[in-house]
């Protein structure tokens, strides 16, 4: 049967964990955050050169029609 100060240090060492834990946690949620921050902001960035591809490219109003391809000998 374990001692009195066996389990006091059993719970101290748990706690100490469940303390880096917890550090260990509040860090990698605050990574979380600034990826998805970045990220949404790269989102808007592409939507914008996607949008100004669009714009700048030559309409073919007139559908000129495609060349087909020369026969195969």
């Amino acid at each position: 049967m374990k001692s009195v100060t066996e389990l006091n240090h059993a719970i101290e060492a748990l706690e100490t964990r469940n303390a880096f834990q917890d550090d260990i946690i509040d860090q990698l949620n605050h990574e979380i955050t600034v990826h998805q921050n970045q990220l949404a902001e790269l989102k808007h960035q592409v939507s914008l050169l996607a949008n100004r591809i669009k714009e700048n490219a030559p309409e073919q109003s007139g559908k000129e029609e495609i060349e087909p391809p020369p026969p195969h000998y």
